[in-house]
């Protein structure tokens, strides 16, 4: 057993999607955000700038006492690909977790994904789908409007905006025929109602952030390192811009106000 905090990463707010689960799941753990807002997003950058944000990113988390990392941000994902910036602990991006649950959940072979042009350009969701579903067809589209219209508040149902953005987006994956759709970034989860209503209900619609926090569950449980704490665990959120605009977005993407302080950092800044 270990009472150490879990380490959760992204270039915004939307890995926050990923902190939700794990409140539901292990409600007991501690965990330690880091948002890079003054950076958002990750996905117009180069190779070379997001690794580099990333191993920023992983570095001031390792200021404080955790277990685990999970990269929750879908671009940094398909940057790091199989390999793993951290080796003395458990670590994992939301890419493989998204593909195992695509691979299980599709029914006729056609599995579609949204995300940043860095994590499509990347193939990385292909490459994994088709590492365990050889015949599996994947089809990918870059959305790279939605980061910005999440981060701006531009998330209710109704709004005009994001279903014309949404509808350009996904009509060629639902032309397509997929059965199943990865949300490739975990911005994409606030406007999954959105999402669902252009893609239909046949179309199983797949949260990156929520299925990399149950194979952190998987993890922590394999390699002992669970907390036997009785009472609720706190998140404590860190942010490199605005904490009062962050607590002001999160609500979004936790579904209720922030429950946990909220620190500013230098890090990010230029």
């Amino acid at each position: 057993m270990n009472d150490d905090a879990i380490g959760v990463f992204d270039s915004g707010i939307g890995g926050l999607t990923a902190v939700k689960e794990l409140n539901n799941i292990l409600p007991n753990e501690n965990i330690i955000y880091f948002g890079d807002t003054a950076r958002v997003p990750y996905g117009s950058r180069s190779r070379e700038t997001v690794l580099r944000y990333a191993k920023e990113d992983i570095e001031f988390l390792r200021q404080y006492k955790i277990k685990m990392i999970i990269a929750a941000c879908g671009t940094v994902s398909s940057m790091l690909g199989n390999s793993s910036p951290v080796t003395d602990m458990p670590f994992t991006g939301v890419i493989l977790p998204a593909a195992q649950t695509a691979c299980s959940s599709t029914r006729n072979g056609k599995i579609g994904v949204i995300g940043t042009p860095a994590t499509i350009r990347s193939a990385a969701y292909s490459k994994a789908i088709k590492a365990i579903s050889p015949h599996v067809k994947v089809i990918g589209v870059p959305c790279p409007l939605f980061v910005h219209l999440v981060e701006n508040g531009y998330t209710n149902r109704d709004n005009k905006i994001t279903i014309l953005a949404a509808k350009e987006y996904l009509e060629p994956i639902k032309a397509e025929g997929v059965d199943t759709l990865i949300m490739g970034c975990t911005h994409y989860p606030v406007i999954k109602d959105i999402i669902a209503d252009i893609m239909g209900s046949d179309v199983k619609l797949i949260s990156s952030g929520a299925e990399a926090a149950k194979f952190a569950y998987n993890c922590l449980i394999e390699n002992e390192l669970l907390s036997d704490r009785t009472e609720k665990g706190k998140n404590t959120f860190y942010v490199s811009d605005s904490t009062e605009l962050f607590k002001e977005n999160a609500k979004s993407f936790l579904g209720h106000t922030v429950d946990g302080e909220v620190f500013g950092s230098s890090i990010g800044e230029g």
